[in-house]
């Protein structure tokens, strides 16, 4: 089984000291919860300028981690991304999900088939409502969305059928199990959101899901290569 974190920060915090400062301290991270690799943003991206953050990603390994970054639309925002996966920040950069720059952004990735990490924390579940029905064809994977959300996450995903969600915070009895007897374990993919929450404990939850090995799978692993083209789009 191919294990993929599709949630996790490069780059120090500024707050706490984390081995994953740099990518050595992350693989070796990865390494002690057999992960095969992850997607990572880089927290200057997130917590500072995201051009600087961006440039960072230069020291991620290019064969286990896959940089992510972090896109800010309009004018005075960030240059566009030619990579298969983004990260989009409203919240922590402060404009808004629904503005026209940022619909002409989402348009543009969605015709280029690029797939748009967006905080459960950084828009309201109105906005995320509107800007999936204003570009019906981005595939969005809502990140760290916990259990206080449930409800209006199930609305989201009734209605929005590219939505996924990840697994960082969804440590009920039997989440995981629910959103993929609903949705299809093909919405649900695994991260952690490490360091910023734990990673054990979803790693810990992979190995013991109540779901067929085959949809264990997908969750693990096999959705992220697919995102990325590298595996079967069922």
């Amino acid at each position: 089984m191919t294990v993929v974190d599709i949630n996790r920060l490069l780059g120090p915090l500024p707050y706490d000291e984390v081995a994953s400062r740099d990518a050595a301290g992350l693989l070796g991270e990865l390494d002690r919860l057999r992960i095969d690799s992850a997607w990572v943003v880089h927290t200057h991206a997130l917590y500072g300028d995201p051009r600087d953050g961006n440039a960072s990603l230069t020291d991620a390994d290019g064969g286990r981690l896959r940089p992510v970054p972090v896109l800010v639309p309009g004018p005075l925002g960030t240059t566009g991304s030619d990579t298969p996966v983004v990260r989009l920040c409203p919240g922590e950069h402060h404009w808004p999900l629904t503005g026209a720059h940022a619909l002409a952004l989402g348009d543009a990735l969605a015709r280029a088939r690029t797939t748009v990490l967006l905080g459960w924390e950084s828009a309201t579940a109105a906005e995320i409502h509107r800007f999936a029905d204003a570009v019906p064809a981005l595939r969005i994977v809502l990140t760290g969305t916990g259990y206080r959300s449930l409800r209006d996450l199930a609305e989201l995903m009734d209605a929005h059928e590219e939505l996924s969600v990840d697994t960082s915070t969804l440590a009920g009895h039997l989440q995981v199990e629910w959103f993929a007897g609903r949705y299809g374990a093909r919405r649900v993919l695994f991260g952690t959101g490490a360091p910023v929450t734990d990673d054990a404990g979803p790693r810990y939850q992979l190995d013991t899901l109540e779901l067929s090995g085959a949809d264990t799978a997908l969750i693990a692993g096999g959705n992220a290569l697919r995102l990325l083209g590298q595996g079967p789009n069922p």
